[in-house]
């Protein structure tokens, strides 16, 4: 029987907050009106699925302020019966205070034995079970920093339902996994329909970026691999899929309502008239992003706490505006570079705290950085052809990708840092916030170029939330931390004519390799670090503070 009446499908999620506006995303079955707090919208559909911003005005500030979601005028949110209590919109404190929590990397698995062994306790959902316990500290935002879904790797429950569809897709070396825009759809569900993670995502606003498993692993790692994933016949399906559901379900919501009025894509969305025409413009916007880097932004930022007290989040894209080219390897390109410069050193207010976010580590321990190094030197020819390519298939088996394979792109960096710090207004601190290496750590910096004793500068690295790594791989991390093979790695650097950078740093703290989250506290002046783990009591998943960490 068709359905007649509209229900939520996903969401609510939280996403903008401001003093007094916040905007909330909202994914239904069928097209129907939405209200939140008095305030209406229509959705709007692609490939088949409805979906709704609604802009919410007028909240007073520093107050919560619980809220429903109506579609049609009949209440589907919160759920008749609920252990977590309402949602609420937390506008930003009075006295500028902030919490900001993140991390990355989590997979969709059972809250069973097996699910346990396999992938530990989930450290989202101990921090929703915490919350609605009665916790005071909860986050003022949450940072995803990467594959919140897994594209390549997807859960037994989706695979299951990709074998069902296609048959297994036998003979294919991408059966088993994401091919499409819908395909993304059944991840979305699987992983943020989790009761805890669904009311956590309602109730704290979410910033997102995407790293190399919302598409794939070693996603452009490298102009070969890119030229050999190009050439492959599903790429097209696979990569118009990824961009156009990111954009829909992860990166729309990361945009300010300003931000919002001027994105063509947003102005499509409600203008065109049909799913066809929608769908249409959105997968040939998705194909163009692929092509063409410049063509749209990922990058975005978010200014919380009060204006003479800045806390400025720069999340940067480090995965799709790369440029590949060996001889001029780039995290980032010069257009999307522009664009970091312009919203850091260049700010039109005065950053007190600068949040850094790239979901690869801009610093590694020492011994991986130089590793890197080297392997990015004879990979564009230092040692010849031929060690050329051993270093390019060593830098895909090992994933050597992170800022310190991409030498110009760490200096430029390093180069910001130094513009920021020699500033009228420098900032207290610059605080890099990074996933995706499965483990925690926290690394003190300074620059070799200036003195900065009033700035403190930082690398915060925290994944998984729920993904942890064998044994095997976290004694290789430990190794490469160790003085003796720190050295002998810089040795070999040094003999491929990498020089030294303008930075030197140490692990302070970790690595740790338990699921976790890592958040920062800033109140004026000051910035403090929590590390928490995720451990399993009596089958309830909690969280265990590992560390503190005062600015």
């Amino acid at each position: 029987m068709q359905q007649t009446t509209a229900d939520l499908k996903l969401g609510p999620l939280l996403r903008y907050v401001d003093q007094t506006r916040a905007t909330v995303w909202v994914e239904t079955t069928r097209p129907c009106q939405v209200e939140i707090l008095g305030h209406r919208t229509s959705t709007w559909s692609v490939h088949g699925h409805h979906y709704a911003l609604i802009l919410i005005e007028d909240l007073e500030p520093a107050t919560a302020t619980p809220y429903e979601v109506h579609l049609d005028g009949a209440q589907v949110w919160p759920p008749a019966e609920t252990p977590y209590g309402p949602s609420v919109i937390q506008t930003p404190k009075a006295d500028g205070s902030f919490r900001l929590t993140f991390g990355s990397c989590r997979r969709s698995a059972p809250f069973d034995e097996q699910g346990f062994k396999d992938f530990g306790p989930d450290a989202l959902v101990a921090l929703a079970e915490r919350m609605a316990g009665g916790d005071d500290e909860r986050p003022d935002a949450l940072l995803l920093l990467g594959d919140q879904v897994y594209a390549d790797d997807p859960s037994d429950a989706v695979l299951d339902k990709l074998r069902e569809a296609h048959g297994g897709r036998q003979g294919s070396e991408v059966a088993d996994e994401i091919g499409n825009f819908e395909e993304y759809t059944w991840l979305y569900d699987d992983s943020w329909l989790t009761p805890a993670v669904r009311w956590l995502f309602s109730t704290v606003p979410l910033c997102m970026l995407l790293d190399d498993h919302d598409l794939r692993d070693d996603w452009n790692t490298s102009l070969s691999w890119r030229r050999w994933v190009t050439s492959q016949p599903w790429w097209h399906d696979r990569v118009v899929g990824a961009y156009a559901s990111y954009w829909v379900y992860q990166h729309l919501g990361n945009l300010s309502p300003e931000q919002l009025d001027k994105d063509p894509t947003y102005a499509a969305m409600r203008a065109l008239e049909d799913d066809d025409e929608r769908t249409s413009y959105l997968d040939a916007f998705a194909w163009e992003a692929d092509e063409d880097a410049a063509s749209t932004r990922w990058s975005y930022y978010r200014d919380f706490g009060a204006r003479s007290r800045g806390v400025r989040l720069v999340a940067v894209d480090s995965r799709c505006s790369r440029h590949l080219e060996p001889e001029e390897r780039a995290m980032v390109d010069a257009h999307e570079w522009e664009w970091v410069r312009r919203h850091t050193v260049h700010a039109t207010q005065p950053i007190h705290h600068l949040l850094f976010a790239s979901t690869l580590p801009f610093l590694l321990t020492p011994g991986l950085h130089h590793l890197e190094g080297w392997d990015e030197a004879v990979s564009s020819g230092a040692w010849g052809p031929r060690a050329a390519r051993i270093g390019e298939r060593i830098r895909q088996g090992m994933d050597l990708e992170h800022w310190a394979s991409f030498r110009k792109s760490f200096d430029e960096l390093t180069d910001l840092f130094t513009d920021l710090v020699r500033g009228e207004n420098a900032p207290k601190s610059i605080l890099m916030l990074s996933g995706d290496v499965h483990c925690s750590y926290l690394t003190e910096a300074d620059l070799n170029t200036v003195d900065h004793p009033g700035t403190a500068i930082r690398q915060l690295t925290m994944s998984p939330f729920r993904n942890p790594v064998g044994k095997h791989i976290q004694v290789a991390n430990k190794l490469l931390d160790s003085r003796g093979m720190t050295g002998l790695l810089r040795r070999l650097a040094r003999s491929a004519g990498v020089r030294d950078v303008a930075a030197t740093w140490r692990t302070a703290y970790g690595p740790w390799f338990d699921n976790g989250v890592m958040s920062v506290r800033v109140s004026g002046d000051e910035w403090a670090v929590e590390v928490e783990h995720a451990a399993l009591e009596e089958q309830r998943q909690v969280l265990r503070r590992t560390l503190t960490y005062g600015g």
